[in-house]
């Protein structure tokens, strides 16, 4: 299924176990992220949370800056600076900055907080966030325009405020809004002609979302006279994948079972495994991501393409399911034979292939008879000169 999806990267929470060293940790980050940039990987999204221990990355411009000095084509993405817990000028002038110092390659995304405990601990209600990461949208993309701003709201005043670095990328980074399963994403991304990270793209959830959410994007966007750019929509899944389905589910049992109670720590409703159940048959059964081969995450992108059109960008979400060696190993997978899949890179080399060996008989019978001639020719070169000789 060609043209199902256009590019490949990564979204980085990231999700790594209370018990490892977490400076081993981030290392390791950086150090995946400059491997997939050699693999040919488009792009690599980095979130922001403050607590909760798992998902450790507060800063995504900090961390992309020592990305972008490591790697050499891939576009780094903030997925997402948590908009209500920043004055959104500051947010602005930081990826800014980031723009110049990437040459170009910075994407920001922009979400309200996903984790409560983050919005707990700056006293932030949050009830108030979506309206506060509007607000603060709309006023960044003023500055990125150009704009001076005198605003003041309950959580932010600004006066004579302007960006002093115009962007490098123009006419400004490209800009995306997560989208789980409510319909603010959309909405966001269809009223400001923005690009779309839709982060629970396998979760049952979030699946069904698929189709409602880019549907509400394309509506607002008619109605201000725009249409929607498929290419922009980015859809994030879970996967691991090895040389057999074997392998990858014994691969996963070095870290799945804590994935998962991580996120029923935080709700305990989220993934419940009967008792008794392998989790890793429930992931599978469930569809909640990829754990198998590269042909099961070829079968996975079909299966979204088909609910959702074609789209810009395939996300695996980062984990450490598996050991570290096994992780490079799944992603190196997933770069030989999932990528060329659906770039249609292989097509000629595949045709190639099948014209030689449609033709291997006829092809076969002249290269037999030239062969043939070559020897009679050598065998009539020599005689004539044997005569020659004898004369």
């Amino acid at each position: 299924m060609p043209d199902t999806v256009q590019r490949h990267g990564i979204f980085m929470a990231p999700y790594h176990p209370v018990e490892e060293d977490p400076t081993i940790c981030l290392q390791r980050d950086l150090e995946l992220i400059e491997w997939i940039d050699r693999l040919g990987f488009a792009e690599a999204w980095v979130g922001e949370h403050h607590s909760a221990g798992y998902e450790m990355i507060s800063s995504p411009e900090l961390f992309l800056a020592a990305a972008a000095e490591r790697t050499r084509a891939i576009r780094l993405g903030t997925g997402v600076v948590s908009l209500p817990y920043h004055n959104p000028l500051m947010v602005a002038n930081r990826i800014i900055q980031l723009d110049h110092m990437t040459r170009g390659r910075v994407m920001f995304g922009a979400g309200p907080g996903l984790l409560t405990t983050d919005a707990m601990m700056l006293g932030i209600d949050p009830s108030t966030q979506r309206d506060r990461m509007v607000q603060a949208l709309d006023l960044i993309l003023r500055l990125f325009k150009g704009e001076i701003v005198t605003e003041r709201t309950d959580w932010y005043t600004l006066t004579n405020a302007r960006l002093h670095l115009m962007p490098y990328s123009k006419p400004y980074p490209e800009v995306a809004v997560a989208s789980t399963l409510t319909p603010s994403g959309g909405r966001l991304a269809g009223k400001y002609d923005l690009a779309m990270l839709c982060m629970a793209a396998a979760d049952p959830g979030g699946f069904d979302a698929l189709g409602t959410n880019w549907a509400i994007a394309q509506e607002i966007a008619a109605e201000h006279g725009r249409t929607m750019d498929a290419s922009r929509l980015r859809l994030v899944v879970p996967m691991h994948i090895a040389e057999t389905r074997a392998q990858a589910r014994e691969n996963v049992r070095f870290g799945l079972e804590r994935f998962i109670g991580y996120f029923r720590k935080l709700g305990p409703g989220r993934f419940p495994v009967p008792a008794g159940q392998d989790p890793v048959d429930y992931f599978i059964e469930q569809g909640l991501g990829v754990i198998g081969t590269p042909a099961d995450a070829i079968a996975m992108i079909e299966r979204l393409a088909a609910k959702q059109g074609a789209f810009g960008c395939l996300l695996q979400q980062t984990h450490d399911w598996a050991d570290w060696e096994a992780t490079k190993k799944s992603y190196e997978l997933y770069a030989r034979f999932v990528m060329p899949h659906f770039r249609g890179t292989n097509a000629h080399r595949a045709s190639s292939l099948d014209w030689a060996a449609e033709n291997a008989g006829s092809f076969s019978a002249a290269r037999q008879k030239a062969v043939a001639e070559m020897f009679a020719k050598h065998e009539a070169e020599r005689a004539a000169k044997t005569g020659k000789a004898a004369e």
